[in-house]
């Protein structure tokens, strides 16, 4: 009861203090009850917002972003992220939508991997892989959460801790992530993580985005550009084959910007396996974990842009495919096929079973440090 009291007195004081600065036109953070789960846990939803009007609620279950209002070209603002009114919505499946994957995103084949010799055995819950962490990733823990603000920006600072044995991994992880909403209309995610004994880790987050509006319907017209010259090919359930390959003469070259529906439906292998876009792209660095532009997002219907930053060696473009209309979010509005689309930052999938691919091992004394950027702005539109 004690540890309750303390808790609760930290999130009025904090409420009061960054309240407070918003008389001052400074960004703010509040924080109000956002549900209760089946097994009576309480989930609190927290608003960050910066001076010029953009906010982003983010809830401590899974640090799920629920919500990003931005502005169109004529200074209107909408909701472009998919997300759900009830937490336990979130809880009971929802596509990992707007979470903090881990602790390890994407898949790993037949769920398992040998590491220093040892062999783990994973939560298999896509087909005979393990995706997104298992049954019970950091998208289903309840983090703890501490915010505050600066003049430019807002910031909410979440930490969480994986058990050893957690869902199968080795060791335990004490993670951090930070999100931080500043007044260039910049999100940055920044993730943090230490372990006591050797594992993997790659943390990225789930979010979907429709620049026309989260219930806009069809993402097909809108416009991307990635940078990267090359892919890592899959089989038919999705795993990397281990190649590293050329996006020169595929459907997958998105060096110049073209609209997401341009290629979608092409007859190439890759497409077909992946129902459409889902595949990791190598992103171009000018150095190792420098700090780059992945991706680069216009919809010509209503103006909005976003841009994709990362230090990370690889992005999952993913463009809804898998959406059926069965999940209603936000609004009563059923997220249907190719309603929106994901930008995953992230170390490739299956790391941990292909030597060639950039380490994803942590050990002790050793900092997992990440950080990846979302721009938002505008310019003319077609309308």
């Amino acid at each position: 009861m004690k540890l309750l009291g303390k808790v609760f007195f930290l999130i009025v004081f904090n409420t009061i203090c960054v309240n407070s600065m918003a008389q001052d036109n400074f960004p703010w953070v509040t924080v109000e009850p956002f549900g209760t789960l089946n097994d009576g846990r309480d989930v609190q939803l927290f608003t960050l917002r910066n001076t010029a009007g953009m906010t982003v609620e983010i809830i401590d279950l899974g640090g799920i972003i629920v919500s990003l209002h931005t502005a169109d070209a004529q200074g209107n603002f909408a909701d472009v992220t998919t997300g759900f009114d009830n937490p336990q919505r979130y809880f009971d499946g929802a596509g990992s939508a707007g979470a903090i994957v881990g602790r390890y995103a994407n898949r790993i084949a037949n769920g398992r991997f040998v590491l220093d010799g040892v062999e783990y055995s994973l939560a298999q819950n896509n087909g005979d892989n393990s995706i997104h962490g298992g049954l019970f990733g950091f998208d289903k823990k309840i983090w703890q959460a501490e915010f505050s603000a600066r003049r430019d920006a807002a910031i909410l600072e979440l930490t969480a801790v994986s058990l050893d044995g957690e869902e199968g991994y080795p060791g335990q992880v004490e993670a951090k992530v930070t999100y931080t909403l500043n007044d260039k209309s910049q999100l940055v995610i920044d993730y943090l993580a230490t372990t006591d004994k050797a594992t993997v880790i790659n943390l990225t987050n789930h979010a979907y985005f429709n620049l026309n509006g989260h219930d806009a319907g069809s993402i097909l017209d809108h416009e991307i550009k990635i940078n990267a010259d090359q892919y890592t090919p899959v089989d038919n359930e999705s795993i990397p084959t281990g190649e590293i390959a050329s996006v020169t003469n595929t459907p997958l070259d998105f060096r110049n910007a073209k609209s997401i529906g341009q290629d979608i439906d092409s007859n190439h292998q890759q497409i077909q396996f992946g129902s459409g876009f889902d595949h990791n792209f190598v992103i171009n660095h000018e150095a190792p974990g420098a700090l780059s532009l992945a991706a680069s997002v216009y919809s010509p219907a209503s103006g909005r842009t976003m841009d994709v930053y990362t230090d990370q060696p690889g992005m999952q473009f993913y463009t809804g495919n898998f959406l059926r209309g069965d999940l209603v979010g936000k609004d009563g509005r059923a997220y249907e096929r190719r309603s929106a689309f994901c930008l995953e930052t992230q170390h490739y999938p299956d790391s941990p079973n292909k030597p060639g691919f950039p380490s994803t091992v942590l050990r002790p004394g050793e900092r997992y440090e990440t950080s990846t950027i979302y721009e938002f702005g505008s310019r003319p539109s077609d309308n």
